[in-house]
């Protein structure tokens, strides 16, 4: 008996032995995934094939050689969890790496929602929209307060103009970035981080002696608030359930809106009653409840992903380069052609070096689909109307229907305040009726409006009426397209989704009022604003087609 024992177990421990050896065609493919097996050296012709097509089990050692019909196949695969891979398979492992970890970041936000109590969930959810009003009210505030600033520091005006550009020079440059230090350390760390140094800009800001010490602050309070907008609309996909995403839109959009609405009163009390460092002064207490806040987001694992600084500095050159030739354009055109033709070739350069990489910094990745790309094209294209209305609408009110400042600030408010009442609405109704005409109809609204405004004769309650359409029309296409971005986008990409989707905004209007600056340049004050506006009519009307073709 004892015998006979030991024979059956020399023989069960040294078939294993035989297979690895002599495999044949029938069960090489078996032997070669079982878990805890030592991969064969070399696989025959007729069963190499079919045994490359399944990755290693996990806890197998990988082969060191194989033949160059099986390395090509199996690099497609990634290698298994656990599994030590062979350096000619170092992207199957990062592909690997990236998937664990995009499960796992998926199993921690489900677990996190799924055990957080609605309290919690709400003090989250409000860390992020508050967070969103603070860098909004600061941007709207900040341009109320240029007059103030140059008669304080005794500036010109157009130097004044530099505590803006600054601002919007860090945002452009590191918003990509941000999304991808949020990947590789963490949404919490890295807005939690965007929020600390906002706050410690602003108080530089409000203790600046001088231009050049405002600029430097505003510039880094920039690279604060880039963390902040990058991350907005992914911690709170990160926070809701996946069916509440369109609402969570709907409150970022509404947030927004109310800011912008909101910051030109505010701003003016502010002014009434203080000097201007006092408008910066006024981030601190809301900011230290944000700051607080954030211990209640949800902890997200971050990713093995190394931050290439090579890229970094090529898309602020980009960035800035492009930035630049659009602030050059209207009195030194050949300087800005050089600069743009830099920015250009950096650009390039950049999206050459990016391209290999499975998660790049420029989300190359997303923008190859196709749903993910139209958005962004006409998120672009509405952002340039809409910047282009907001600078005409101004000069039209007070240059041809000879309102005061007040007057032309109370009739515009009517726009933002209807998108913020039509964002919710918009994001109950997108989960019932298709995005991309939702896209389509609000385009519409807003080119009408638009439109109607630079050909009617207008008197104040017919303007105030077809600014409510145009608000109506901008709160339907944002909330339908920002949903179908971030949808496009898995939830591990959704900071590179939300750095691209700040990225697009800032593009769009960039170009908006750099479209506007050539046409006052070009054309007399009294024409060039109805232009401004019959071209940004237009352009968000091909915002809103350009939509359709994700039908």
């Amino acid at each position: 008996m004892i015998h006979r024992h030991h024979a059956t177990r020399d023989r069960t421990s040294h078939t294993p032995a035989r297979a690895q050896s002599t495999p044949d065609p029938g069960t090489n493919k078996r032997a070669s995934t079982a878990s805890g097996e030592r991969a064969p050296a070399a696989l025959d012709p007729g069963t190499n094939a079919r045994a490359s097509t399944q990755p290693a089990a996990c806890g197998e050692r990988a082969p060191a050689a194989l033949d160059p019909g099986t390395n090509a196949r199996a690099s497609t695969q990634p290698a298994a969890c656990g599994e030590r891979a062979p350096a000619a398979l170092s992207a199957g492992t990062d592909e690997c790496a990236s998937t664990r970890l995009a499960a796992l970041s998926g199993e921690r936000a489900d677990s996190w929602r799924a055990a957080v109590t609605p309290g919690l969930r709400a003090v989250a959810i409000g860390c992020v929209l508050a967070g969103l009003a603070l860098v909004v009210l600061d941007a709207v505030i900040a341009n109320l307060a240029l007059p103030a600033i140059a008669g304080s520091l005794r500036v010109t005006p157009a130097e004044a103009v530099g505590v803006i550009t600054a601002y919007q020079l860090a945002l452009v440059m590191t918003l990509l970035p941000c999304a991808a230090l949020a990947e590789r350390f963490g949404y919490r760390r890295v807005y939690a981080a965007g929020v600390a140094l906002f706050l410690a800009a602003s108080a530089a800001c409000a203790l600046a002696p001088s231009l050049s010490f405002l600029i430097a602050a505003r510039f880094v309070q920039g690279l604060g608030g880039a963390a902040i907008m990058a991350l907005s609309v992914a911690l709170l996909r990160s926070i809701v359930p996946q069916h509440q995403l369109a609402a969570a839109i709907a409150w970022n959009t509404l947030t927004v809106a109310l800011s912008s609405a909101a910051g030109p009163t505010l701003g003016a009390l502010l002014l009434s009653k203080a000097s201007w460092p006092w408008l910066f002064a006024l981030n601190l207490p809301l900011g230290a409840v944000v700051l607080l806040a954030t211990r209640a987001l949800p902890r997200i694992p971050a990713t093995t992903r190394t931050l290439d600084a090579a890229s970094v500095v090529l898309n602020a050159i980009a960035f800035a380069a492009l930035v630049a030739a659009a602030e050059l354009a209207p009195e030194r055109p050949a300087l800005a052609a050089c600069v743009f033709i830099a920015g250009i070739l950096a650009m390039l350069t950049l999206v050459q070096r990016e391209l290999p990489k499975q998660a790049p910094m420029i989300p190359l990745d997303l923008l190859r689909q196709a749903p993910f790309r139209i958005s962004v094209i006409a998120s672009i294209c509405c952002f340039i109307g809409q910047s282009a209305a907001m600078v005409s609408l101004p000069f039209y009110l007070q240059h041809t229907l000879a309102k005061n400042v007040l007057q032309t600030g109370l009739l515009i408010t009517p726009w933002p305040l209807t998108v913020a009442l039509i964002a919710p609405f918009a994001g109950r109704l997108v989960d019932r009726i298709s995005g991309a005409w939702l896209c389509a109809l609000g385009g519409t609204l807003l080119a009408i409006g638009l439109a109607s405004t630079a050909l009617w004769p207008l008197s104040e309650t017919v303007l105030i009426a077809l600014l409510m359409v145009c608000g109506a029309g901008f709160g339907l296409f944002q909330v339908s397209n920002n949903r179908n971005l971030f949808l496009s986008a898995p939830p591990e990409r959704s900071a590179a989704a939300g750095g691209m989707q700040s990225t697009a905004r800032l593009t769009g209007q960039t170009l908006g009022a750099v479209t506007m600056t050539l046409l006052f340049a070009l054309l007399p004050i009294d024409i060039a604003p109805r232009i401004g506006l019959g071209l940004a009519a237009a352009l968000t009307l091909l915002a809103g087609l350009i939509s359709t073709l994700r039908s």
